[in-house]
């Protein structure tokens, strides 16, 4: 049964933690959903785990609309939400609530994230007073990792600290639902967390979150580009992945594969159409 906004609200005030993971595609989603996770996320990190990017930047609304439908299709009961892909909410709040609208419209997902601190707190506020759910997210921004000076620890100094709480309170008053605090220090989100009436989903923000989210392919071990220190890989695919590709190539080469056990018979003879 698809989680609503009222109970992942009522899971911090009841002390129950949030699972969420991305999905990108029908059949990852198909599985995620036989295993009770609250929250599914279809990332813009989909521009780079399977788009092959170097970042989140290009990715677009029409490839979060693709990606986000077909999650949709293999989860149906699933609470899911989609990411704002750069661009689709920095030209305005018109622009930001047309696309937004899109989300839930045309590929069903349940609410959108965006990135950005008291710069976004307008086009958060517009989108909720138009019946799109916003889940908001700050600390490393992918999107705009380079002006943060790359993919490393945010709000270590303490006025980046005082400033990471203004935005959680700011993005809070505007409307947010929840809000994903990404590679902050983990003394940090305990105070943020403590500090909001909507619950937290940490991602490198350590165990006072109240709630965890991780990209599946990092999960898996099937992303070997790079590991973030914040990834625990509770399987590590990749190696069986290519043993057994290569298994396949080399059965194929050989004629074993496939065998009789994989092949249709029948009783019919069709030899004489060798010499039709």
């Amino acid at each position: 049964m698809r989680k609503t906004l009222a109970e992942i609200r009522s899971m911090k005030a009841e002390g129950k933690k949030i699972s969420m993971l991305t999905a990108y595609d029908s059949s990852m989603a198909r599985l995620l959903s036989g295993c009770e996770i609250d929250i599914l996320l279809v990332g813009d990190s989909l521009g780079m785990v399977m788009l092959g990017y170097d970042s989140t930047v290009p990715v677009t609304m029409d490839e979060m609309l693709h990606h986000t439908k077909a999650v949709r299709r293999g989860a149906p009961e699933s609470f899911i939400i989609a990411d704002m892909p750069f661009g689709a909410n920095h030209t305005g709040e018109r622009d930001a609530v047309k696309n937004g609208i899109r989300f839930l419209k045309e590929a069903g997902s349940d609410a959108v994230k965006l990135e950005g601190g008291l710069e976004m707190c307008g086009v958060v506020r517009a989108l909720v007073q138009a019946g799109v759910p916003v889940m908001a997210h700050i600390g490393l921004t992918p999107q705009t990792a380079s002006q943060l000076g790359g993919y490393k620890l945010q709000g270590k100094g303490l006025d980046d600290a005082r400033r990471l709480l203004a935005e959680a309170k700011g993005l809070e008053e505007a409307g947010a639902f929840g809000l994903l605090l990404e590679c902050i220090p983990d003394k940090l989100a305990q105070v943020i967390t403590k500090s909001m009436k909507i619950p937290t989903v940490g991602i490198g923000a350590g165990v006072h979150c109240d709630g965890q989210v991780l990209v599946i392919n990092d999960l898996l071990g099937m992303f070997d580009k790079f590991t973030p220190k914040f990834v625990k890989k509770y399987a590590d695919l990749s190696p069986l992945i290519k043993e057994s590709i290569q298994q396949y190539h080399t059965e194929v080469k050989a004629g074993t594969y496939p065998g009789t056990e994989h092949s249709f018979s029948s009783d019919a003879d069709y030899s004489s159409l060798l010499r039709e």
